[in-house]
């Protein structure tokens, strides 16, 4: 095999066709690889016409753990959650059909040793209802690699769909996010025992708000980071761009070992050059404010404070009534290693269409500087400004403690305007005012299921393949392993590199380091 997979027809009689063979990930160690994440020549994105194969970076080969048809040991019929990637309430086949079952897409990586087992846990935000899973990476089976780890809440009615998902170590739960408006959107968390079960039913938090929530990141000091992924109105010459609408919260709990005593949620207000905080009301009056075209210039900075949200259980309006600043689609966000959890990043995804004339169209990831987690004020600089052909900024996380993982998910319009797939970039941040040029570590392909769901989806399926689910990490559960904590060093020591192919087959890879070590992962033998 090349430094990429191949793809095919996958039916529900892959299922058993896979039981005999060998799952390669999760067993096998990674060899070692030098502090570059991304090594040989560039190359480009994956133009969007027909099945077309994942290309990684010449170091680089992946090998999946876990995909759509994949079937839970304890599934939920009632409520359709029987399947990895997919819901079954509806009776159709798991793909390729015109009446086929949802896909639920599992979405964001944690990474987890506990008690010696190795897990990867992950929200699905697709389908007719939300759910938890495990994938056991231990487990040689793969008929017995993945269980469902909560659908309920504690009345017994299913959940919405989960996006973001986060280790609390303080808490011992995983906190996930419901990606959408209040009163749905939210923060749910669930408490795991020493062996990664769950020990209650998956409840919401309610002190920390309800809204749009995507990324949800710790501090050392127990504050919970936010950031809201909601699009704005249409704006700009004919409506082709979006006027921001979402924003970057901080949670700072009354109790950091229990989060249901509440606390104060926070807003992020940036300040123009008067001390006076840029607001919705004045950003989103044409999208044309010369403060947006200022955020998205190199070697700009600009003061920032956060402001208390008055009633929390509508964040986004809370938000905005707090005068806080509005962002175009921020999504996720993560601490940068070796700063003390003074550096934190986040991405920004823009309006995702080639023909906007608004500032700050093609997004950008920043840099968000304080003196600490729990700092009052602090300054915000763009690190990489977005193109038309780096856009749709989503998942973030460090390879190293200079290089920042950012992948696309710029959705099939703008595919198709480009002619290109998302990639998966490499951002060196030590380039101060200097622009972070992305260097291509990963040019998504296009599974046939995406494929065809791109050309005759029933309406309740996506098309194209997103990249999602981008971790790096040791698995350590402890206060010492928050995300941000830690200098990661990816294939060495216990570190590991997952990502979520999303839509289509739904297929969750483990990036690994050594090109010399080939072989066809489980997925592949379809």
């Amino acid at each position: 095999m090349k430094e990429y997979r191949k793809y095919g027809f996958v039916g529900a009689a892959g299922i058993g066709a896979v039981a005999a063979v060998s799952l390669l990930a999760g067993i096998a160690t990674p060899a070692v690889a030098d502090e570059s994440f991304a090594r040989g020549k560039p190359f480009a994105a994956n133009p969007r016409d027909g099945v077309r194969d994942n290309v990684l970076a010449a170091n680089l080969r992946e090998s999946s753990v876990a995909w759509g048809q994949l079937p839970l040991q304890n599934p939920d019929a009632a409520l359709g959650n029987t399947h990895y990637g997919y819901n079954t309430s509806n009776g159709g086949p798991l793909t390729q059909n015109a009446k086929e079952a949802f896909k639920t897409e599992p979405d964001k990586n944690v990474y987890l040793v506990l008690n010696g087992h190795h897990y990867l846990y992950q929200g699905h935000e697709g389908g007719p209802a939300g759910y938890v899973t495990r994938v056991d990476l231990d487990q040689a089976n793969p008929l017995q690699r993945v269980s469902l780890v909560a659908d309920r809440d504690p009345s017994g009615a299913k959940l919405p769909t989960f996006d973001g998902i986060t280790w609390d170590p303080f808490t011992h739960q995983l906190l996930l996010t419901a990606e959408a408006a209040a009163p749905t959107g939210g923060v749910f968390a669930i408490s795991l025992d020493a062996e990664g079960n769950a020990t209650s039913p998956i409840t919401r938090l309610s002190g920390l708000g309800s809204g749009g929530y995507e990324g949800v990141q710790n501090d050392a000091d127990g504050n919970v980071w936010l950031v809201e992924d909601i699009g704005g109105a249409a704006a700009g010459a004919n409506n082709k761009g979006k006027l921001p609408n979402s924003y970057v919260y901080r949670f700072r709990p009354t109790d950091k070992t229990d989060l249901t005593k509440g606390g104060t949620l926070q807003a992020l207000q940036v300040l123009r050059a008067d001390g006076t905080p840029a607001t919705a009301a004045q950003l989103q009056t044409d999208g044309r404010d010369p403060l947006l075209t200022a955020l998205h210039t190199y070697g700009k900075s600009f003061r920032t404070r956060w402001a208390t949200i008055a009633d929390p259980s509508n964040a986004t309006a809370g938000a905005k009534a707090a005068g806080a600043t509005p962002f175009k689609r921020p999504e996720n966000g993560v601490f940068r290693p070796g700063t003390h959890f003074g550096e934190f990043y986040f991405t920004e995804t823009g309006d995702t269409n080639a023909a906007s004339d608004l500032p700050g169209a093609f997004g950008a990831v920043f840099r968000l500087r304080q003196s600490g987690p729990s700092a009052d004020s602090g300054t915000l600089s763009p690190v990489t400004v977005g193109t038309v052909e780096h856009t749709g900024f989503d998942n973030i996380a460090f390879a190293t403690a200079d290089q920042l993982l950012v992948v696309e998910d710029a959705g099939d319009g703008l595919h198709q305007q480009r002619n290109a797939l998302d990639s998966g970039y490499v951002i060196d941040v030590r380039n101060g005012r200097k622009p972070g040029n992305p260097v291509r570590w990963l040019a998504e392909g296009r599974d046939a299921s995406a494929t065809y769901d791109a050309l005759t989806s029933p309406g309740y399926n996506d098309g194209d393949n997103e990249i999602t689910g981008i971790h790096v990490s040791d698995g350590d559960a402890s206060v010492r392993g928050i995300l941000g904590a830690k200098s990661p060093r990816p294939f060495r020591a216990g570190w590991r590199v997952f990502w979520t192919q999303q839509h289509g087959d739904n297929v969750t890879w483990e990036v690994l380091g050594d090109p010399t070590q080939r072989h066809d992962s489980e997925y592949d033998a379809y």
